[in-house]
């Protein structure tokens, strides 16, 4: 085989290797992007105004509590979403703009200390909710 075939073979395998990541990172930005928002299976236009319910989870010792399930669902809806506190104990969701009612507690393996936990949150418009959400013993 000739230099020229050679530089030529191994001009088209780089070629193709490009072509491969670049479609890889297509379809990973296509994927991100045609994930539904939290808040069903409208999607949420970053500009448009929004309701933000925000929490901090304090454990029994009244220190945030980080890694903790969170779930949250509009009132009389059974989808769910699910969060998880950060590390300082908070977490966040958008919500689209307008009315609504929302239940939020800690998702815990014992059912009656998760009922416990459980803070109802009322939505008006474009508004932030905090709330606090305390771990029972």
């Amino acid at each position: 085989m000739t230099m020229k075939k050679k530089t030529k073979m191994l001009t088209r395998m780089k070629m193709t290797k490009n072509n491969l990541a670049v479609a890889l990172l297509i379809s990973a930005l296509l994927c991100v992007i045609a994930i539904p928002s939290a808040a069903g299976d409208q999607k949420l236009d970053p500009r448009a105004p929004y309701a933000l319910i925000f929490g901090t989870v304090y454990g029994p010792d009244n220190h945030p509590a980080r890694h903790v399930a969170i779930k949250i669902r509009r009132e009389g809806a059974k989808k769910t979403i699910d969060l998880i506190s950060n590390n300082s104990g908070e977490f966040a969701q958008r919500f689209p703009a307008g009315k609504a009612d929302y239940v939020v507690w800690a998702a815990l393996k014992d059912k009656q200390a998760a009922e416990k936990t459980q803070v109802k949150v009322h939505v008006e418009n474009d508004e932030r909710q905090d709330l606090t959400l305390h771990l029972p013993r």
